[in-house]
């Protein structure tokens, strides 16, 4: 049983950075002997107990102890997943017109790239039309630079958009729909203040306006065009049910007054502004849209607009509505982020604290690994946790392939190799990929290397280590003696620890946290300037630049 464990326990550490899943090897082991299942009690904590052993160790001795258990296990399986998302209804090829819609507050961040890419997919996949529709009809939650932003994120994704439509430009459109529906008795103008209007909906009432004639509600309109009106002072309605079940779906407001505010687009040009169900119900019929996915927090709006389409006898989408995400440990919020960046708290908008696109890409992220989350979670009902664990997977899947290996040491240590002349190492780019190349170290007496500090307080405890790739040393009092280079050393108990070279160049790795991991790197070569690589034993970094001091940004 405990070799079983340690087997498992040793392939997910290989497979996970060094840190191996309790739960995954559980899954393992349970698989492979059925019988400990009536075990659990006795089986559960041996795993724990065995997980954690694994997982003090160095990746480079859970690798070797695993090739000499079993070298296939290296390796990754293989298995069959789920290919792209669940089929619609009615979805039919080269006819399918599907939108995103953000609101130009800021720039996209990771709650955006799931409607984003969900709505690309299946447009990829049904050779369908793809409108990113900007939804600026609220001027006091607009950057004006999102207008820019927006579409450069989208294109990052891989979002291939085939029309933007701002509303901005669609005001007369809107303005004419009202006007149709004044005519038809659909809508009225109500110049109640608000709370009164409000209580009477909620007992199911009208207010004194819902029933007035069409050429009094027609003029009561004409003055809200012409300026007559201040903010809060007239509102247009449409009607709906007034004994609906659900207050919220009785009578809503479809435009109104917005005079403080200018504009960034149009100015002061209008003052009669869409509320959000009134320009999207028309939108989705005079766009063609033929399925929309949106959260489920949208049902009472789905509800809304369905009156709207049904008044003018037009073809309603097809509506699918999905669970809600939450992303935990980011700053998604575009007023906070915005504030933020003005007081000075924040770099920017691709901070790496925030949970931004232009922060995912400036961390290192692949845009087919946001994809690749996305379109597994699919559109199901319930609520989901966005998962960064899951993210890191996809990503390191993706990033591992093309990712130059190199040391960096934080913390760092000075430590003096004596006993030799001089020394020299052979290392590989990519221990996976011969192809990519090797590092060649020449070092010459006096052999100075630097080495992370906790990793050589360990070393000093156990008497020895061996210097990744270069030497084998034994350690007394803080000094390092050179005894040779065999790899058996390290079944001897030595603790194989990374290094830089004397002659490294001064490093900085900006974490998730703001704060930054600072110490040496080896040289690295300037066109892995805005590359993803691996900084062994540490992780996955983007590099910024390589010099004269070499700054990178953490990804995973």
């Amino acid at each position: 049983m405990e070799a079983t464990i340690r087997k498992y326990a040793l392939q997910n550490a290989v497979l996970y950075a060094g840190k191996a899943n309790p739960k995954a090897v559980q899954g393992k082991v349970l698989a492979e002997s059925p019988e400990l299942r009536t075990r659990t009690k006795e089986v559960l904590p041996l795993i724990a107990s065995i997980v954690e052993q694994v997982n003090s160790m160095s990746v480079e001795a859970q690798h070797k102890e695993l090739s000499e258990i079993d070298v296939t296990l290296l390796k990754r399986e293989k298995t069959e997943r789920r290919i792209g998302l669940p089929e619609l209804p009615d979805m039919e090829r080269g006819k399918v017109v599907m939108r995103f819609a953000p609101g130009p507050s800021g720039p996209l961040h990771l709650g955006h790239t799931r409607v984003a890419i969900l709505n690309d997919d299946y447009c990829r996949n049904y050779d369908g039309k793809f409108i990113n529709r900007v939804e600026d009809t609220n001027p006091d939650k607009i950057d004006p630079n999102a207008y820019d932003m927006i579409p450069e994120d989208l294109e990052w994704l891989g979002v291939k958009v085939h029309q933007t439509v701002i509303q901005s430009d669609r005001f007369e459109i809107y303005y004419d729909i009202a006007k149709k529906l004044i005519e038809m008795g659909r809508a009225y103008v109500c110049t109640c203040p608000v709370e009164e209007w409000r209580g009477l909906k909620e007992k199911c009432l009208p207010c004194p306006h819902h029933d007035e004639d069409v050429p009094t509600t027609m003029e009561k309109f004409e003055k809200m065009l012409a300026g007559h009106y201040e903010e809060e002072k007239a509102v247009l309605v449409v009607k709906t049910d007034l004994k609906h079940p659900n207050p919220a779906i009785r009578d809503f407001v479809g435009l109104r007054i917005v005079t403080s505010t200018p504009h960034p687009l149009k100015g002061s040009k209008y003052c009669l502004y869409p509320m959000m169900n009134f320009s999207v119900a028309i939108d989705d019929h005079l766009l063609g849209l033929t399925h929309v996915l949106r959260g489920k927090d949208h049902l009472n709006n789905t509800m809304r607009q369905e009156y709207i389409f049904k008044y003018f006898g037009w073809k309603q989408p097809h509506y699918t509505h999905y669970g809600l995400v939450s992303v935990p440990d980011a700053i998604l919020k575009t007023s906070t982020v915005g504030k933020g960046i003005k007081s000075g708290e924040y770099t920017g908008w691709d901070d790496v604290r925030l949970g931004t696109v232009r922060a995912m890409a400036k961390r290192g992220f692949s845009a087919d690994a946001i994809r690749h989350f996305w379109v597994d979670c699919g559109i199901k009902e319930t609520d989901i946790e966005f998962s960064w664990d899951n993210l890191f997977a996809y990503n390191k899947d993706i990033v591992d392939k093309t990712s130059n290996r190199y040391f960096f040491v934080w913390d760092p240590m000075p430590l003096q190799i004596c006993g030799v002349q001089e020394l020299s190492a052979r290392v590989p780019r990519h221990p996976g990929h011969p192809e990519m190349g090797t590092r060649e170290f020449h070092l010459n007496a006096p052999i100075i290397v630097n080495v992370v500090e906790k990793d050589l307080q360990a070393a000093m405890e156990a008497g020895k280590a061996r210097l990744k790739d270069l030497a084998n040393v034994e350690l007394r009092s803080g000094k390092a003696t050179y005894v040779g280079n065999d790899l058996s050393f390290v079944k001897e108990g030595a603790k194989i620890i990374h290094w830089v070279p004397d002659n490294c160049v001064p490093a900085s790795v900006i974490m998730p946290t703001g704060e930054s991991k600072d110490g040496f790197a080896e040289c690295i070569p300037k066109e892995e300037e805005g590359k993803v690589v691996q900084f062994e034993r540490f992780g996955f970094v983007k590099i910024e630049k390589v010099s004269p001091k070499l700054v990178a940004y953490f990804t995973h």
